[in-house]
C-alpha cells in the first residue's frame, strides 16, 4: 500500500454530549455548543482520538505545516501528536518523523499514563531508526508528557502499514494493518497484500505475527483483544482460498477470531454478491461484536440498500453468527467508518454520507459527518448530518467514543477556516437541545 492514498483520509473531531428526549418522546440530536481548529497554513490531517484520563483528549494524525499550532517539521509529512485539555486548549503538541512521509493513524493512552501510537512510515532518519524497504508500519511510545521512550519499524521489503494499535493486559501491544512483503518482519504471504497481526512486548519486541489471507487482496482494519484473552480481527478481504474459506462476491467484510498465541479460533466472510468494506469492530457486553462499514449490496446477508452504498451495521454471537443486520443511508454513497457500544446498550455509529433522503435528513452540504445512534436491536434512534461540503474520501474515517461523560468524540477535519490552510484538524462541542 503506497503510502500516498492515506492523503485522501478525512476526519472531524467532534464531541457530542447525549441528547435530551422531547415530550412526546422523540429523541433529538445535539446542537453545536463550540467548535475549534488546529494546526497550521499547510496539510493537517487527524486521525484518531482518545479521551484521557484527565478528561482530556490525545489526537493524531499528519502534518506538513511548520507555523500556526505546529512548531516543527522533519520533513514531507509527520506525525503529529496534540494533547488537549477538557475544554480544548492544547497542552502540548509534538511532531514526529524523518525528512519523508511520516503518517499517525492509531492512538491508545497507555497504563502508565503515557502513549502508544502507530502508523505508516517513508523515512530512515530523524526519529526513525531504519527502513526496511517502501513504507513499513511504525511504533512510537511516549511519556505523559510526549517524549519518545521507545520506536520501531516494522515489516519488510514490501509495503506495510499500521492501521490499528491496542494495549494488552500482559502490558505489550497487538497491531494489525496489511503487508505485501514475505521477508524482515513477515512471513507466509499468501500473495498480494495481505492482513497482517502482530503481538509485541512492553518494549516493542516481536512475540509473534501472523500473516492471514489468500492469493488475492486482504487487509486488516482493527483488533481488539478479547475477553477470553484471544483477539478479534476486522478486515477485508477479496480472496477464496488460503485463509478465506468463503467469499459472497468482490469485497467481504472479514472477521478473524484468533487465541491468545495468534492461532486462528474461526473465521467468517459477510457480505453479498457486490462490495463490502471496511468493518470497524468491537466486542460487545454479551462477548459477541459489533461492526459497520460500507456495503454496496443487497443479496447475501445484506438487506435493505437504500441507494448507491450504505452504512452497513451487524451484530455477531460470540461465534461469529449473525444475529442482526441493519443498512442505513439515502440515495447517494454512505459509509460508516466506526461504532461503539454505548453506555445504555445501544451504538453510536460515525461516517460520512451524500445522501439528502432516506434516513438521512439535515445534509444541506453534499458530502458531510453524518453520525447515527441506535438502539440494542439496531433501530435509529436519532441522526445527525455536519460540516461543509467535504472533499470525497477514499479511507475510513476513525472510531468514534463515548467519553466518561456520556458525551461522544470523533476526529476530523475542517478546511482551513483558521489558518488559512488546506486543512485543519476541526473540533466541535455539540450540547443537548
Amino acid at each position: 500500500m503506497n503510502i500516498k492514498i492515506w492523503k485522501f483520509y478525512v476526519i472531524v473531531l467532534i464531541f457530542i454530549c447525549l441528547p435530551t428526549t422531547t415530550a412526546a418522546g422523540a429523541t433529538q440530536a445535539p446542537a453545536i455548543e463550540w467548535e475549534r481548529s488546529y494546526g497550521g497554513s499547510g496539510t493537517d490531517w487527524p486521525r484518531a482520538i482518545q479521551q484521557t484520563t484527565d478528561g482530556g483528549y490525545i489526537a493524531v494524525g499528519s502534518t506538513n505545516s511548520q507555523d500556526g499550532d505546529v512548531t516543527e517539521n522533519n520533513g514531507k509529512e509527520d506525525f503529529w501528536v496534540v494533547k488537549l485539555n477538557h475544554e480544548g486548549d492544547i497542552v502540548w503538541q509534538k511532531s514526529l518523523g524523518g525528512s519523508e512521509t511520516d503518517v499517525a493513524l492509531s492512538v491508545q493512552q497507555t497504563t502508565d499514563g503515557g502513549y502508544i501510537i502507530a502508523g505508516i512510515s517513508d523515512s530512515d532518519d530523524g526519529d526513525v531508526d531504519q527502513n526496511r524497504g517502501s513504507a513499513d508500519g511504525w511504533v512510537v511510545k511516549l511519556d505523559s508528557n510526549g517524549e519518545i521512550e521507545w520506536q520501531k519499524t516494522y515489516g519488510g521489503s514490501g509495503s506495510d502499514a499500521i492501521v490499528d494499535i491496542r494495549q494488552t493486559t500482559d502490558g505489550g501491544y497487538v497491531f494489525t494493518g496489511n503487508t505485501s512483503s514475505n521477508d524482515g518482519d513477515v512471513s507466509n504471504n499468501h500473495g498480494d497484500a495481505d492482513c497482517w497481526v502482530v503481538k509485541l512486548d512492553s518494549k516493542g519486541a516481536i512475540e509473534w505475527q501472523r500473516v492471514l489471507g489468500g492469493s488475492k487482496h486482504d487487509e486488516g482494519n482493527g483488533v481488539r483483544q478479547t475477553k477470553d484473552g484471544g483477539y478479534i480481527v476486522a478486515g477485508s478481504t477479496t480472496s477464496t482460498d488460503g485463509d478465506v474459506l468463503k467469499n459472497n462476491g468482490g469485497w467481504d467484510f472479514w472477521i478473524i477470531k484468533l487465541d491468545a498465541t495468534g492461532k486462528v479460533a474461526w473465521q467468517k466472510t459477510y457480505g453479498g454478491s457486490r462490495n463490502e468494506i471496511r468493518p470497524f469492530i468491537e466486542q460487545t457486553t454479551d462477548e459477541g461484536y459489533i461492526i459497520a462499514g460500507q456495503s454496496f449490496s443487497n443479496d447475501g446477508d445484506v438487506s435493505g440498500n437504500r441507494g448507491s452504498s450504505d452504512y452497513w451495521v451487524i451484530k455477531l454471537d460470540v461465534e461469529g453468527d449473525l444475529l442482526w443486520q441493519k443498512m442505513l443511508g439515502g440515495e447517494g454513497g454512505d459509509m460508516a467508518s466506526s461504532v461503539q457500544q454505548t453506555k445504555d446498550g445501544g451504538y453510536i455509529v460515525a461516517g460520512q454520507s451524500h445522501s439528502k433522503g432516506g434516513d438521512i435528513t439535515g445534509n444541506h452540504v453534499g458530502l458531510a459527518y453524518w453520525i447515527i445512534k441506535l438502539n440494542a436491536g439496531g433501530d435509529l434512534i436519532w441522526q445527525k448530518s455536519l460540516g461543509r461540503d467535504l472533499a470525497p474520501s477514499l479511507l475510513p474515517l476513525p472510531p468514534i467514543k463515548q467519553t466518561s461523560d456520556g458525551c461522544y468524540v470523533i476526529v476530523g477535519r475542517a478546511n482551513g477556516k483558521v489558518h488559512l490552510a488546506i486543512t485543519d484538524f476541526w473540533v466541535v462541542k455539540l450540547k443537548p437541545e
